[in-house]
């Protein structure tokens, strides 16, 4: 569980926890870009982030509304780097 307000950069975990429409299969990664400042009711937040796939892949941007208190840390995800032979994978720590 996130205790603290997200801040760019953070992987989160986006799921039924934090609202019922990520409950399920519709559950995502979501890399923060920004948290917006404008009253919400107390407890909910927006966020602003791309969603990432398993390689860790930005697959689209989205702004979603949910529950700080089920925001979860994301486990560290491969990332895409460009070396001299190509397309290489690393972890992110």
């Amino acid at each position: 569980m996130v205790t603290a307000r997200p801040s760019p950069g953070d992987l989160l975990v986006i799921d039924g926890g934090a609202s019922v429409q990520f409950a399920g299969d519709r559950a995502l990664t979501l890399r923060v870009v920004s948290v917006c400042d404008r009253p919400t009711y107390q407890g909910w937040v927006w966020l602003t982030g791309y969603v990432l796939n398993r390689r860790g892949n930005a697959t689209a941007k989205r702004e979603v509304y949910v529950q700080l208190a089920g925001l979860r840390p994301a486990p560290a995800l491969a990332t895409p780097t460009r070396g001299r032979q190509g397309l290489h994978l690393r972890s992110i720590r």
